[in-house]
């Protein structure tokens, strides 16, 4: 009997993703999540960490929201690169390179490959990948601190592209003894789907060669470029 399978990522998968990073030395001990939000991008280089992701469809038909559970390895490197390897419940993977955002089911051997600037404007990983400084993202996003709560500080960006496809970004940061950490991202967008994002065990400012972030097209693959 065939096993059944989660859909290849779709595009709006893609801009509730990812992104992406961890946050570097230490903050104060009263600093809000706009703070902590402002020290990530200066601070924070390069990292990885290990992830798990609840993704919930609203509820339709008078039937229950649905969640779908998966897991794997994050990394990225500021600015513009990062990657997603999804282990469970099935192999995919999403790659940005700088140019090119690479999708890539394992089982299906399908991989679609689009232009980065364009696929991951005003997402959370232009959010916390594209660059060290917080004025430049607010001619996309709006920030606002919100209260501290479940031991994490956070802040909320909202889009200024009112008819986008993300509605809204929570950013949940935690002070550590020595220095903050991204902990979760929950992301809302246009059609109710909430994506929550778990970020464990953190290496902050690492070094990986740049093959890290390179994806090599597997023999015999179909590729699509929309």
């Amino acid at each position: 009997m065939s096993r059944m399978k989660a859909p290849f990522i779709s595009r709006r998968t893609v801009l509730i993703l990812l992104s992406l990073g961890a946050l570097a030395l230490a903050a104060p001990a009263q600093a809000d999540g706009l703070e902590l939000l402002t020290q990530f991008l200066k601070q924070a280089h390069s990292g990885r960490a290990q992830f798990s992701q609840v993704v919930t469809s609203p509820s339709r038909n008078g039937q229950a929201p649905r969640s779908k559970t998966s897991s794997g390895t994050f990394a990225f490197d500021r600015p513009g690169k990062f990657r997603f390897d999804y282990q469970k419940p099935f192999a995919q993977a999403m790659v940005a390179d700088g140019q090119t955002l690479w999708l890539h089911d394992v089982d299906l051997n399908q991989v679609t490959a689009r232009n980065q600037s364009q696929a991951l404007s005003s997402t959370p990983a232009a959010l916390l990948t594209s660059t060290a400084d917080l004025q430049a993202l607010k001619a996309q996003f709006q920030f606002a601190p919100e209260p501290a709560s479940a031991g994490l500080q956070w802040v909320r960006a909202t889009p200024r592209e009112a008819d986008g496809q993300i509605r809204s970004v929570l950013v949940g940061l935690r002070t550590g003894a020595a220095s903050p950490e991204l902990a979760v991202l929950d992301v809302q967008d246009s059609l109710g789907q909430r994506s929550v994002l778990t970020f464990l065990n953190f290496e902050l400012n690492v070094s990986m060669p740049a093959s890290s972030f390179v994806f090599k097209v597997p023999a015999g693959a179909d590729v699509i470029k929309p």
